[in-house]
């Protein structure tokens, strides 16, 4: 019984989020899909080929998208992750368009104050700049109201002004599935398919549809320091601080991100199926439990979004 409530469900969200890609390709000229490469964002490539393409069998679909790919890379993104993207993208014969923060850096709308700076929250300057450059009146994301404190505030078609702006207090009412998508020269829209989807959602569909990702999201051992609370893996740009140890754990993501900011969690999770019952139990949402740059405030997430941020 829970199994056919559960796929009930998963059911439902689907036919939500394709309904709500097709609204975005109707009704914009030059939509851009986000693709990080993450889980959300594999789960939203999933039901925009199944919106837009025909499936052949199991995972394989023939067609194009309406639309290309949009990856804002930091230039200090797991190599697992910007591997697993660009397979996943000469796989399926898309088109993908990079923002590269080193470019905004190099153009001088970028400044860091020391190289090892989380470059997580910079990546606003090189989206906005993306979207300049391509024209682009809409980006579809993977987030999720469950996420995050601001998140759980903004509608499904995120209005942005022509600074890319989010205004929580002037955001478009959204009844009965009407979408009010009409913009000015120089705004745009963030569009969420999957604004409605918990983390279990995510994992349940990513578990039935045999959706690949990174390995990063399975158990591994990897090497991790202890830090205020959390496991920051130990890279290139966040080395041990004096007095830390370095310690060998069997560890997973729950998200993935800027590796500077990006944390894992310990867990024997090794498939799809473990992780939707581990999921079950934990009771702090996947931000707080990994994101060391959403622990600065509760505010951190409100500001970067009404700066632009994803």
């Amino acid at each position: 019984m829970s199994m056919t409530v559960s796929q009930s469900h998963l059911n439902h969200l689907e036919e939500e989020a394709i309904f709500i890609l097709r609204e975005v390709a109707a009704s914009f000229e030059r939509p851009a899909l986000l693709f990080s490469g993450g889980k959300d964002s594999c789960v939203v490539l999933r039901l925009a080929e199944k919106a837009f393409k025909t499936r052949v069998s199991g995972n394989e679909f023939k067609g194009r998208l309406p639309f290309p790919l949009l990856h804002v890379d930091t230039g200090h993104n797991f190599p697992e992750v910007i591997e697993f993207r660009d397979r996943r993208v000469e796989e399926m014969g898309e088109r993908l368009v990079v923002g590269h923060l080193e470019d905004s850096i190099a153009r001088g709308t970028v400044r860091l104050s020391h190289p090892l700076e989380s470059r997580n929250g910079h990546q606003t300057v090189a989206l906005l700049e993306a979207i300049e450059e391509h024209r682009f009146d809409v980006l579809i994301g993977g987030a999720r109201r469950d996420e995050e404190k601001a998140r759980a505030k903004e509608r499904i078609f995120s209005h942005r002004d022509s600074f890319g702006q989010w205004q929580p207090k002037e955001q478009r009412p959204e009844l009965w599935n009407l979408f009010n998508t009409r913009i000015r020269p120089g705004e745009h829209f963030r569009a969420f398919p999957i604004s409605n989807w918990t983390e279990l959602d995510v994992w349940l569909y990513l578990a039935r549809e045999n959706i690949p990702l990174p390995s990063l999201y399975y158990a591994h051992e990897r090497q991790v320091i202890r830090r205020k609370g959390l496991l920051v893996p130990l890279t290139d740009v966040t080395p041990p601080e004096e007095g830390e140890t370095v310690e060998t754990a069997t560890v997973r993501f729950r998200t993935v991100g800027d590796m500077t900011c990006t944390c894992p969690v310990e867990s024997d999770a090794a498939t799809a199926s473990d992780i939707v019952a581990e999921t079950l139990t934990v009771t702090i949402s996947e931000r707080g439990a990994t994101r060391m740059d959403d622990r600065t405030s509760e505010a951190s997430m409100e500001r970067r979004k009404k700066e632009g941020y994803f």
